[in-house]
């Protein structure tokens, strides 16, 4: 299987990677670039699981969503585990790529379209190797382009830079400069992912600064008018970026 990574189309397969995956794959440069997209990330934890799918669900129907991520920092393999087995046919059912957070070993295991690596998690090659060609195994990056550039040499499918704002799902040290996405945007094929505290007043600057994806978990989960409401608001903010 081969996938077509060039900057601008996130939909082309050549060879059938499952459209779960596919949907974060470039395609050609003389392609105009479509709208940066959604990639949502779950709350650090989730105490009612059965609530929370259906929280899941109405998000996911409010607007266009490229991936979910689940992330549970403190949640044992158990409880990861169901997490994914609760969450997993709500996402793919609607064409959302399901990325888990660190694991490779669990995010195979689960049948997770992919596994997102911070920079002390296990390397690339050994996510590649657990979880197969197909895998969408993308790298937090934090502020710098050397490490983005080192991913992508190692065979990332795509990276991640932030937190451009501030945030209270994790601790951040790194504030890159919106400037970032813009220059990965203009020199490297790859799909870059903007991330930490993105709001939907601060998603479109993002997108025109050329973030591909944008990456939210508390502006849409803690919404005052819900999780459906906030994904509204940010799919109209990343469509209204020309």
């Amino acid at each position: 299987m081969q996938v077509v990574r060039t900057p601008y189309d996130y939909s082309v397969d050549v060879g059938g990677r499952a459209p779960q995956a596919r949907c974060m794959a470039r395609e050609s440069v003389t392609s105009p670039r479509p709208p940066c997209r959604l990639y949502l990330i779950t709350p650090p934890s989730i105490p009612r699981l059965t609530a929370f799918v259906d929280d899941l669900e109405a998000a996911l129907d409010a607007g266009d969503v490229a991936a979910l991520q689940i992330r549970l920092k403190d949640a044992d393999d158990a409880a990861v585990l169901a997490a994914v087995a609760a969450l997993k046919p709500a996402a793919q059912a609607r064409g959302v790529a399901v990325i888990l957070n660190d694991r490779p070993d669990l995010a195979a295991r689960s049948g997770c379209d992919g596994v997102h690596l911070g920079q002390s998690d296990a390397s690339i090659a050994e996510a590649r190797d657990r979880m197969g060609r197909d895998a969408m195994i993308g790298v937090t990056c934090h502020d710098s382009r050397e490490l983005a550039m080192d991913a992508a040499e190692a065979g990332a499918d795509y990276v991640a830079f932030g937190a451009f704002f501030p945030t209270g799902t994790k601790a951040t040290v790194h504030r890159p400069d919106p400037e970032i996405l813009t220059i990965w945007q203009e020199t490297v094929e790859i799909p870059c992912v903007a991330i930490g505290g993105i709001r939907a007043a601060t998603a479109g600057d993002l997108a025109r600064a050329g973030a591909d994806f944008v990456a939210v978990s508390a502006a849409v989960w803690s919404h005052p008018r819900g999780p459906a409401a906030a994904v509204r608001e940010l799919d109209a903010a990343l469509r209204s970026v020309s």
